[in-house]
Parts: C-alpha cells; sequence; structure tokens
C-alpha cells in the first residue's frame, strides 16, 4: 500500500510538465493557432518573441503590441478493461494568454518584453470514480516573462535571443486507501530559467526559421501536503507535510519555412522536435516520513517530431482568412499512462481569421480542435488500465496595435 500511495502522488505532480506533452499549450498568437500552430518561419511582429526572437529583428513598424486568449475546453472519456464500467471528466475552461510589446531601436535592433502562459490545464474526475487513487482533480497555471533582443544582421537575416523566467504552481487532490472520505491535497509551487533563441531568414517568397527553447527544471520546495485520513493511521501518516520535487520541461527545437505561393497566399511548414526524452523518472520527497517514503517514479518518456502545415490567404483589405493542421504524437509508454496525464497521439485542425479595424489596428480569431486517438492504456504499479479517449475545443481571440 504504501508503494502505491507514494506512486500514485508522484504521478499526480508529474501532470505539471506532461501535460505540455499533450498540446503544450502553444497558444501565444491567434494567427499562429489559425495556421496549424505554425510561426517559426512567420513574420510574427511581437509574437516572434515566443516562436523565433530572430524574426524579431524584422519588425515592420517601430512598435508592435498583441494580446490574446483563449478558451481550452476538454473532454476525456475512459472504459475500464473487461468492464462496462465507464468514466468522464468534467473539467473546467482553462484560458491561457499572452501579451506582447516590442519596438526598434535604431535600423538594426529590435526588444521586447513577452508575458505567457505555455502550460496551464485542469483534470476533474469525479471524486468517486475507479481511479480515484490515482486522481481526482488537478490544475495547473504556469506564467513564463520574457525579455528579448534581436539585431538584423542583413536586409534578409536576424537572430535574437530571450531569458526566459518561469512560475507556476500546482494543486490536486486524490483519494486515499484508508476509507471512504480519505484524501491527499497538494499544492506547490515552483520557478525557474531558461533561454530562448532564434534564426529567421528570408529570401525572396521564401523564408525559412530555426529556434530552440531551452529545458527548464521546475523545483518543487516546501510543496503543502495535507491528509485527511482515519485517527488509527494518523500517527504514521501527518495531517499536514511538506514535499519537494524536480520536474522537467523539455527543450524544444522547431524548424520551419514559408512559400508565398502568390500575391495573396502563404503556405507553412514546421516540424517541432520535443526533447520528452528526458523525463526519465520523477523524485518526490516528503519532510515528515512516518508513512510516507521517498521514491523515484520512472517514465520513460520519449522524444517526439510534430508535423504542421498551414495557409493564409488575404481575401481582401480587411479580411485575411486561414486554415492549418498538424499531428502531436503521445511521448508517454503504455504501461505508465494515468488518468491525470492522459496523452494521446493526438490530430488536429485549425481555422483562423484576421479582421483589419484600420491601419494600426487588427482582430485576430482562432479555432482549434484536437482528436486523442481511442487507445488501450495501462498503469502497471497500481494494475489500473483501461480505453481512453480525448477532445479538445479551443477557441480564441487576439488584438494587435501596431504604429
Amino acid at each position: 500500500m504504501r508503494k502505491s500511495f507514494i506512486l500514485s502522488i508522484l504521478l499526480a505532480f508529474a501532470f505539471i510538465s506532461a501535460n505540455a506533452g499533450g498540446y503544450q499549450v502553444r497558444l501565444q498568437s491567434n494567427r499562429s493557432t489559425g495556421m496549424g500552430l505554425t510561426g517559426t518561419a512567420l513574420n510574427m511582429g511581437s509574437a516572434s518573441l515566443f516562436y523565433n526572437p530572430g524574426a524579431l529583428a524584422m519588425l515592420k513598424t517601430k512598435t508592435d503590441f498583441s494580446l490574446g486568449v483563449s478558451g481550452i475546453m476538454s473532454k476525456i472519456s475512459f472504459e475500464k478493461f473487461a468492464s462496462d464500467y465507464t468514466a468522464e471528466t468534467d473539467n473546467k475552461t482553462s484560458t491561457p494568454f499572452y501579451v506582447y510589446g516590442a519596438g526598434k531601436i535604431g535600423e538594426k535592433w529590435s526588444v521586447g518584453l513577452g508575458v505567457y502562459t505555455p502550460y496551464g490545464s485542469s483534470t476533474t474526475w469525479d471524486n468517486n470514480w475507479a481511479g480515484k487513487f490515482l486522481i481526482q482533480n488537478i490544475a495547473l497555471q504556469a506564467i513564463f516573462f520574457q525579455p528579448t533582443i534581436a539585431y538584423q544582421i542583413t536586409d534578409n537575416i536576424g537572430i535574437g535571443a530571450g531569458f526566459v523566467y518561469a512560475t507556476g504552481k500546482v494543486d490536486l487532490q486524490k483519494g486515499l486507501n484508508y476509507g471512504p472520505d480519505a484524501t491527499a491535497a497538494l499544492s506547490g509551487s515552483a520557478s525557474a530559467m531558461g533561454f530562448n533563441a532564434g534564426v529567421f531568414v528570408a529570401v525572396e517568397r521564401l523564408t525559412f526559421g530555426l529556434s530552440y527553447r531551452s529545458k527548464i527544471m521546475m523545483d518543487v520546495e516546501s510543496g503543502d501536503a495535507t491528509f485527511t485520513v482515519p485517527a488509527s493511521v494518523g500517527t504514521t501518516i501527518p495531517a499536514n507535510n511538506t514535499f519537494s520535487a524536480s520536474l522537467p520541461l523539455p527543450a524544444n527545437f522547431d524548424f520551419g519555412m514559408t512559400i508565398a505561393a502568390s500575391d495573396k497566399l502563404l503556405l507553412a511548414f514546421e516540424f517541432n522536435y520535443v526533447m520528452w526524452g528526458t523525463y526519465e523518472s520523477l523524485e518526490f520527497k516528503f519532510d515528515q516520513q512516518g508513512d510516507l517514503l521517498n521514491s523515484i517514479n520512472p517514465r520513460q518518456y520519449k522524444d517526439v517530431l510534430i508535423p504542421r502545415v498551414g495557409l493564409e490567404y488575404q481575401l481582401n483589405q480587411t479580411i485575411t482568412l486561414r486554415a492549418g493542421g498538424y499531428y502531436d504524437q503521445s511521448p508517454t509508454t503504455d504501461i505508465y499512462f494515468t488518468p491525470e496525464t492522459v496523452t494521446l497521439d493526438n490530430l488536429a485542425f485549425t481555422l483562423g481569421a484576421t479582421i483589419n479595424a484600420g491601419k494600426r489596428l487588427s482582430i485576430d480569431l482562432s479555432y482549434l480542435q484536437i482528436s486523442g486517438q481511442k487507445a488501450n492504456k495501462s498503469y502497471v504499479p497500481d494494475n489500473f488500465g483501461g480505453t481512453y479517449k480525448a477532445a479538445a475545443f479551443i477557441p480564441g481571440f487576439g488584438l494587435n496595435y501596431r504604429f
């Protein structure tokens, strides 16, 4: 029982990074979202802070501001092996956002600041569902702050780099096998640093982009752990405890290109290489031991390559239309798959539009639909498994202002 208890809590806190393996919350520009979440080889204005700092050097105006928000509405269904038992999540809507500002300093230099949420979601199962000893509900929010500088080497080449300060928190609740009302409620926060760098090249009707986002280790220290258990085990499981854990957010290497097929049609192609192989295990330590033992939980994630395509068509001077799609392979294994990190192989399509409300102001609209492919998965340490299916529906809205 001790081993099962420790491992289940470990897996729950793994959600801080594992949720990003599903769709990475790459919703950092509604223009990008509309084009299949491409962006590495696009001149995104101030949004290039996230997608490719090298493109920031190619600002078309002296200053550029962008902000936006998306609403993640997701559902996960579960069918237990060799049973007619089914369950479904009742997830709250998550609202990742972005705010960017950038400007030119002289002819060659550009600087900017971005505040955005690349990790953030929630999963809520019924408190009495079959997997309650693994998870009942969990919520995550992470905010990144990124000052960035870029330099235009030539008329066709730009380079840039940004410093990233990340801060985040997680809250979860799960059942304990000590009675119907026994639960564990855990919450923690962490901060860390990283960087983002990129190169952008524009040659006639072609553009190319390379960008790299570093791995970030989120170290939770003195997180709060509250256990509601019967008095008979109260002496071996302290009601109030603290914990520490080190949680990896993987590095990303992105390559993209665009082709201006005509004066109105732009095609975008991109590959995102997510280095999930760094996530081999997660170590979790309680400050007060009692019945709680330190443990190392194997994850055995694998690196994934995500292909993306997108297109943009300028209908007229006021309206630009977009569409795209991508395939996101799950980094998880079949034997360490848990219901708080329901990360399946995803197929997605996107739609978007920009409405120009004048020379300086424009409005971006986007829609992303993700379909998690039905799959049989198990969590071997608890002998828990079944068939999972997932879907997400994500509308988005953004504003751009430049002068």
